[in-house]
């Protein structure tokens, strides 16, 4: 691609043509959008642009500078090679909010939405008995739960515990992103261990399952970029929920509810878990594709 003074249109389309040969061409035009941006905010700081989609329509005709052409120039050869568009940009949208993303987290997905959404409602329910419910959402990752529900919920308390520090100071820095520090108390430890002893309101995780199996079949995207550790959970991908729903049925005040999102295939073995823990009013809420993505129970 040449880097000798192109116009932003010459450079985007030079580029969208690149992305087309590779392995996601539907997102060529999309993509190149976000890395030309990403490489003009990247020198943003000597220029002073407030670069956007908008501007970036208004100004194509313009020059794009050597340092963030060759900038740009990587920046596609990241994506040609694979690697998640989010983890280039090194951002993340999830329920309206903007995140900061990188490899020792999980990219937020749309579907982890529909679990926000509920914990939400059910919050709003819980309030009527308990003043100031309390929340915690295990294995946060980016905190995109956590964060989200701090945002929806002023009333509530909400903690949030990952094994990985590596991944709590992702989260710690996307509450501080969108102003929201002084609302959730970050710990750090396995499952609900970080808040033994202490009672909630309700549980809410995200937490790995896909099974050890399934590796080869995930998209190279995910099995190439993303944490192991936050995505495989043993051969049958429910060794987290073993330990984990008996765990928060021990966490939850009585009436306390607890939400989980699971994988393609997992409904028929969480009921039976949460049944077996003593779960009651257990339900399933699919997701856009009508696949059972969220399960949600009682404590009695």
């Amino acid at each position: 691609m040449p880097i000798d003074q192109p116009t932003l249109r010459f450079a985007l389309d030079a580029a969208q043509k690149v992305l087309a040969a590779g392995p996601h061409p539907e997102r060529a035009r999309r993509d190149t959008e976000s890395l030309l941006l990403c490489a003009l905010k990247s020198d943003a700081p000597k220029s002073n642009l407030d670069t956007n989609l908008a501007w970036l329509i208004a100004h194509d005709s313009e020059p794009l500078a050597p340092d963030a052409a060759a900038t740009f120039c990587d920046l596609i050869e990241r994506r040609l090679a694979g690697e998640p568009i989010q983890y280039i940009t090194g951002e993340s949208e999830f329920y309206g909010m903007s995140f900061l993303v990188n490899r020792d987290v999980l990219i937020p997905r749309p579907e982890t939405e529909h679990l926000v959404e509920k914990a939400i409602a059910l919050a709003q329910e819980l309030v009527a008995r308990i003043p100031e419910p309390r929340i915690v959402d295990v294995g946060t990752g980016s905190g995109a739960i956590a964060v989200a529900l701090a945002h929806a919920l002023p009333f509530a308390a909400i903690a949030a515990t990952d094994i990985s520090a590596a991944a709590l100071s992702v989260a710690k820095n996307n509450a501080a992103r969108n102003g929201l520090t002084d609302r959730i108390r970050f710990l750090e430890g396995d499952l609900l261990a970080p808040v033994a002893g202490d009672q909630f309101g309700m549980v809410v995780s995200n937490p790995p399952y896909v099974p050890e199996s399934d590796r080869n079949a995930l998209d190279e995207e995910v099995r190439n970029f993303e944490p192991a550790q936050a995505l495989f959970a043993g051969g049958d991908g429910l060794a987290v929920y073993r330990r984990l729903i008996p765990a928060a049925f021990g966490a939850l005040v009585p009436g306390g509810y607890v939400l989980l999102e699971i994988g393609y295939g997992q409904q028929e073995a969480v009921q039976a878990l949460l049944a077996v823990a003593g779960f009651g009013n257990i339900e399933f809420i699919a997701d856009l594709q009508c696949i059972p993505r969220v399960a949600v129970a009682r404590h009695p």
